[in-house]
Formats: structure tokens, C-alpha cells, sequence
């Protein structure tokens, strides 16, 4: 999700009311830099410098047995990792894999991912690797997925979905988020982990996803040779719809957390792990180090973080697995490359600076490293 596609942008027409409230009560920052490759943006724990915890391109998968945030919380909070993409070798899927056991090496006490938001993973019909492809599956509808994806060739492709509502990749992994904060324990700490799979290309957007969006403008794309404006803002509009539809989802996780009386007793973060070109550039998808590839939002809210503040200060999305180990009570390893940002959230921080001592390298960009 691109740093700038938000309700606080005035200047796209955008509805994210509940990610604007959630803003309201806390702090969103405006500056803040992921991986340009979703896969290491998504390190378990993310607490380390990608040459230094084994994963140095989206081919690599994280070492089970390596020390994560999430192995540190274990014992002092309950980690409900929800709905996220892997790489299949990782096992998360806990159907047809022999690793699958990785959610509990990795630290977390009950887990379901999804592997099926993308063309490559809906391609083998046949069997299910995955939870949300079993459940396609089980209700007769993962051949129509199938073939659906494999005529979305480009961003292009905007015409809505065959599934259900229910059956929808992000409102399936929505409600079972949802089923997993029902099941945290009462009078325990807990940290639940929801991604879900949009805004992102293959543009499905279900039926009245699509509607809401109808005969709404959007600027075009600087410097893009691609498609004619009408693509454009087709493409644009169903970008808006899948962010809308988190963002609702994101108001049902706060609705829950009001009625368990847990709302102003819980840190709240939304982030995303990749921005997205949309013709920026002429480029499409993310993997480039272009702001908008790399730029993505960040709101916090919830006990000892200020209200209605918005900082301009320049984080890494590596730092939320410090920040969340810092919440949570727990030392961070001296060897940890993230930085905690609750000094940040709760306004008691200075100017500081550390050197990532991160690199780029590939196609026809320069790349830089550290001497250390």
C-alpha cells in the first residue's frame, strides 16, 4: 500500500474513515521506508539486516531456527500470527508440507496463511497447498479462481471477481483475523498479526467492491507510457476499492476491540510492506527504489502513544519488531538492527540517525554497502 494512498491525502479521493480515526487518537508517520521486495520486507520478527539473518532476496526463506520477535514474546503474550504470504518452502500453510510446524518454530501459538493472492500461487488447482485454497476448494469454487487469475495477464485486467463476497482473498483472511482475536485469552497479553494480501496486483476487486468506485476520477500516473486514461483510472479505482475494503476490516478489528473492552488497553499498528508504482515512472509493482515503491504508511495508536500527531521522522518498517518487543516488556538482543519507535510515539525522542548499511544491486540501478 502506497505511503500516500490514505484518507489524509486530499488530493485523491480516497474513504479510509476508520484508518483516519485510528490516526486521530495517535500518531501517524509520514515517512516511512520498506524493503522494495514484499517477501524481506515480511522477515519474521524483521529484526536483523537482511545479509546478516540469511534472507537476501525474495528466493530465500528465513532460517526456523533463528531467533524472531516473535520467539522473544513467547511467554510474556500470546502470538495469534494471522493471514500471510509465504514462500511454500517455508511450510506455513500446514497442508501438504513437511515444514508444517514453522508458525510454532517461529514463535507463534496458532497461524493460517495464504499463498493464493497471487497469479503464480492459484496456478495448480488440483490440490490445495494452503488453508484459503482448501476452502475454495471445499465450497467448489477454486477452479473458477483459477481460471479467473489466469486471464489477469497486467494491471489492465479490472473486471471484477467471480467469487462470493465471503469467498473474497482479503475478506476470507479478515474473518479468520477475526476468529483469532476471539480466541486470544482473557486476562493475557496477545499480539495478532493480520496481513492481508491488497492492495496489490492481480486488480480483482469483488462486484460491489467495484460499484462504490464507479464514475470516480483519478489523476493519471506521471510519465507512463502505458494504457489510455481510462485504464488508467479503472486501474486506480479498484487500488482505492481494495484499500477501502481493509479499511473496513480494520474498523471491525477496533468494533471487536471495543466490545471485549480492550480498545484503550491495546497497541494498534497498520502498516504495509511495499508501496506500488501504478505507472509512476513507467513502472508497475513495487522492487524499484523509487519512493512510491518504497514509501508506505504508518499509523500507532493505543496506550503510551500521543494523540493527533504527525511526524515527519524518518523510520524503517525493520523497526516495528523492536518497538513491538519494547511494548511488550521484553529486552531487544544487542545483535537486533531495529530500532524501538515508542520513544518516538510517546514524543520523548531527539534527533538520531542510524547508518542502515543496507544495499541495492540489480538491473540498472547502483548499488551501495557498508564496509562493516
Amino acid at each position: 500500500m502506497a505511503s500516500d494512498w490514505t484518507g489524509a491525502n486530499t488530493g485523491l479521493p480516497l474513504r479510509t474513515p476508520h484508518l483516519d480515526r485510528l490516526a486521530e487518537r495517535g500518531v501517524r508517520l509520514t515517512t516511512v521506508v520498506a524493503s522494495a521486495h514484499c517477501a524481506v520486507a515480511r522477515l519474521p520478527g524483521g529484526q536483523q539486516e537482511y545479509e546478516r539473518c540469511g534472507v537476501l532476496a525474495t528466493s530465500a526463506t528465513t532460517p526456523l531456527e533463528q531467533t524472531t520477535s516473535y520467539t522473544l514474546l513467547r511467554g510474556r503474550a500470546t502470538t495469534r500470527d494471522g493471514l500471510r504470504q509465504t514462500r511454500p518452502s517455508q511450510g506455513h500453510a500446514g497442508l501438504g508440507s513437511g515444514r508444517a510446524q514453522a508458525p510454532a518454530r517461529v514463535g507463534a501459538s496458532a497461524a493460517a496463511s495464504t499463498r493464493a493472492s497471487g497469479t503464480p500461487c492459484a496456478a495448480v488447482p488440483a490440490r490445495p497447498r494452503d488453508p484459503y485454497m482448501a476452502h475454495l476448494h471445499q465450497r467448489g469454487l477454486a477452479a473458477a479462481h483459477v481460471d479467473d487469475f489466469a486471464r489477469r495477464r497486467n494491471f489492465a485486467a479490472t473486471f471484477p471477481t467471480p467469487l462470493p463476497d465471503d469467498a473474497y482473498c482479503d475478506n476470507w483472511i479478515g474473518q479468520n483475523g477475526l476468529t483469532l482475536l476471539r480466541r486470544a485469552p482473557r486476562g493475557k497479553p496477545w499480539h495478532l498479526v493480520v496481513n492481508f494480501t491488497g492492495p496489490h496486483e492481480p486488480m480483482d476487486v469483488t462486484p460491489g467492491m467495484a460499484r462504490r468506485w464507479r464514475g470516480i476520477d483519478f489523476p493519471q500516473p506521471r510519465g507512463c507510457r502505458h494504457f489510455d486514461v481510462p485504464t488508467h483510472v479503472a486501474i486506480r479505482q479498484n487500488y482505492a476499492a481494495m484499500i477501502e475494503n481493509i479499511d473496513r476490516w480494520t474498523g471491525l478489528f477496533i468494533r471487536e476491540l471495543r466490545q471485549r473492552r480492550k480498545l484503550d488497553r491495546t497497541l494498534i499498528m497498520f502498516s504495509s510492506d511495499h508501496g506500488e508504482m501504478l505507472g509512476d515512472h513507467n513502472r508497475w509493482g513495487k522492487s524499484v527504489p523509487w519512493h512510491e515503491s518504497v514509501g508506505v504508511p504508518l499509523v500507532a495508536a493505543g496506550p503510551g502513544v500521543e494523540q493527533g500527531v504527525v511526524s515527519d521522522a524518518l523510520v524503517s518498517l525493520m523497526d516495528l519488531a523492536a518497538t513491538f518487543l519494547d511494548f511488550g516488556g521484553v529486552a531487544a538482543p544487542r545483535e537486533m538492527d531495529s530500532r524501538s519507535l515508542r520513544p518516538l510515539l510517546a514524543g520523548r525522542t531527539g534527533n538520531t540517525a542510524t547508518l542502515s548499511g543496507l544495499a541495492w544491486a540489480g538491473g540498472a540501478w547502483c548499488g551501495m554497502a557498508s564496509s562493516s
